[in-house]
Parts: C-alpha cells; structure tokens; sequence
C-alpha cells in the first residue's frame, strides 16, 4: 500500500532537524583508541600533538599569494621544515613499534603507560662485536688494541654516541658453565650484549637479525654496525665514513661482493637452497661482506619490525642482502671497509688513506688474530686520539 507522499516543506523541517542534532552531539568526547577493551598498543600522546601541529604547517589553504615574495620565500621554508620534521616523527614511531615488537617477542610484559615512557639511549652508531664462547683470547685481543676498555668505553659513549659491544647468545644449558664464564667476564668488563639466543655456528642468520632487532628496542642510533671479533678496526675513520652518509634514510655500507653459490655439502659455505639461485655455477646478488657492515636506522627498524618473516639462508651475509634487497636501498661499496693486514693497510695509511677494517680475504678475518691483531694496530691504526678529534 502506497503512504502519502511527503510535502517539500515537511522535508525540509527533517533536514534541519538532522543537521541540529547533528551539531549537538559533534562536541561529545568519543573514548581514543588507546583506551579499547582489546588492549592494542597506543601511539604515545606527544606523537600525535606533533603530527598535528605538522598538518597545520602544511595546510595547503594558507593564503601565499597575498603576501610578499619574501613572505611567500618564508612559508615555502616553513613547508620544507614541517614535512623534515614529519619525516622524523614517523622514523621516531617506527622505533617505537620497533620496540614493542621486540619486547613482545622477548616474553617482556610492559603496561602500555610503561612502554610509552620507554625512552631509547641516544648514539651516532652501535657496534656489535659478533663473538662466540670461545672467543675470550679474541675478545682481549680487541681490548688491548682498537676497543677502548672502561671508562674510556663509557666516555666514548657519553660524548661521542659510539656504542662497542660483543654479542652472544647463551649456551644450550641455560646457566650453564659457558653462561657463567660470560657472566663473569661482562662483570668485570661491561662491554656485552645477551641475546636470547641459543648459539651454533649454523644459526649466525637468525643472531644477525636478532641483534639488529634488541639493538634498536635499546638505542636509537643513526647507524648499527656489526663487525666481527678478528677484524681490525680505526673507529675515527669509521666515524668520518658513516658521518658522509647521516642524511641518507636508508643506506647499507660494505663491500659489496657477490660470491658462488656453492651446491656441495662438503664445502663450508654450503647453501642447502643453491636450487632458488638458478643453475649450478651461478653467483648470489651483490652484498655486504660478513666481516663488517652497516645500515641506517630505518633498515634495522625495518627488520626488527619484519623479523618472524625475513627468510634465513645459510650465510648471514647473504641473508642480510636477500632482507634489504627489494626495498629502496641505496648501496655503497665502500672498499675502505676491507683492506689487507701490513703491509697493504700500512702503505695506504702512509699515503694518507687510513682504512676503515683490515683483516685477511684467506682467513675471513685476521689470520691468528690473538697474536697479530697487536702487529696490524701498531702498523695500520690511526692513533688512539683520532676517534676524539672527529667532528659529528
């Protein structure tokens, strides 16, 4: 049955009836996401201000014709200002995430007001010092040479923003007589980072992406850096190197090399996945060299955020490369990273081109690195002052 029809002026008593309900309930304070029943993860207040306040700057509506060309030069300056500043508030929030993942995936428990207090230690770059169990001659061999020990390690942190630290895991008897002996030598030095993770030479990949993943859940540095514990380092240079790159969002530093992919079992580099490579012969795409390299921050949130679902392959080197590979990377192949021990590092230094690493192509490190790592320093290093004189 058909209803009589609705006059014009009826309908238009409805719609301004509507629009005035409407108006009284635009004012009602609606509950923020942060406080819903399913307990998600909040974005921290002071963010949220921030990226308002960017909006504002950037509201296209702003009258530039009306003001003079020095105005209209100002508020193109105050643009470019706000969209930087944008850029870092978003790079800051993806730390953040960087770090709830990480604590979550620790089995850490933090109230949401505690993780959006947790504020991350400040540095230009952390150094992570791949080590193993029974690595403690190499270790003193490092802190007797390029590392400095103590307070000096404390001072280089405080005022320079360069954090060294070795990284291990723990034995595969939790508490056991190898945790123990670190747990002794950490008291007496502080220079380690505990991953947990159970150590083995086959899983260095899944360490890898392990360190970058607590490295950046406790440092928000410009650079994280992992080098290995038979390499000879000059942390000034190292320093000046990565400085040319800090405006770079996204950079991966290392020799680049692309090696065999080697199908035989009985080889060391053995890669169980050769058959995803191609035919046999064929070589992997360029990486960095496993003995050092570096990435920006946004790579090492950008893997601690991806970390169940970046794919391991028998190298970490390799893994690494295949992690970065498709995303908008630049890399840099900086050869500096990878001279020879004495004499090529010593005739590069006389000739004012001081390395950043040196260590053996032969050995995948210094050869008997306990006994020449004192040789290489004394012959290739840069002075213990040249680390202090860098301006970053």
């Amino acid at each position: 049955m058909r209803g009589k029809p609705f006059s014009a002026k009826a309908i238009f008593v409805l719609c301004f009836a509507s629009f005035l309900a409407g108006s009284l309930f635009t004012n009602q304070n609606w509950t923020h996401p942060s406080r819903a029943k399913d307990n998600r993860i909040a974005i921290i207040p002071h963010h949220v201000t921030k990226l308002q306040e960017v909006k504002q700057d950037c509201d296209p509506k702003r009258k530039l014709v009306e003001g003079k060309p020095g105005d209209i030069m100002g508020e193109v300056h105050k643009t470019h200002e706000a969209i930087k500043s944008l850029e870092s508030t978003m790079s800051t929030l993806e730390m953040e995430l960087a770090v709830a993942r990480t604590v979550q995936s620790n089995g850490q428990h933090y109230s949401l007001e505690k993780l959006a207090n947790h504020t991350l230690q400040k540095a230009f770059v952390v150094i992570g010092i791949n080590t193993a169990f029974s690595s403690r001659k190499r270790r003193d061999s490092l802190r007797q040479t390029w590392m400095p020990k103590g307070e000096k390690l404390k001072k280089l942190e405080k005022e320079k923003g360069i954090v060294i630290r070795f990284v291990i895991g723990h034995g595969s008897t939790p508490g056991g007589v190898l945790d123990r002996a670190v747990d002794l030598e950490d008291a007496e030095h502080k220079d380690f980072l505990r991953l947990k993770h159970v150590e083995g030479y086959h899983e260095l990949s899944t360490k890898t992406r392990l360190y970058f993943s607590t490295a950046v859940s406790i440092w928000d540095a410009e650079f994280y850096l992992k080098v290995d514990d038979d390499v000879h380092l000059n942390l000034g240079m190292l320093m000046s190197t990565l400085a040319k790159y800090r405006s770079k969002p996204r950079i991966y530093i290392g020799c680049m090399k692309s090696g065999p992919v080697l199908s035989q079992k009985e080889n060391k580099y053995y890669e169980p996945e050769y058959w995803k490579f191609g035919e046999d012969g064929n070589k992997y795409f360029r990486h960095a060299t496993g003995q050092l390299y570096a990435i920006s921050k946004d790579l090492a949130a950008y893997i601690s955020i991806n970390s169940p679902i970046l794919h391991r392959y028998a190298n970490e080197d390799v893994s690494l490369g295949s992690w970065l590979l498709g995303l908008e990377v630049e890399h840099v192949d900086e050869r500096s990273m990878c001279c020879g021990t004495p004499p090529d590092c010593e005739w590069k230094a006389q000739a004012g081109n001081v390395c950043v690493a040196s260590f053996d192509w032969s050995c995948s490190g210094i050869c008997n690195s306990v006994r020449r790592m004192k040789v290489v320093h004394d012959s290739c290093g840069e002075g213990e002052g040249a680390v202090w004189n860098v301006d970053l």
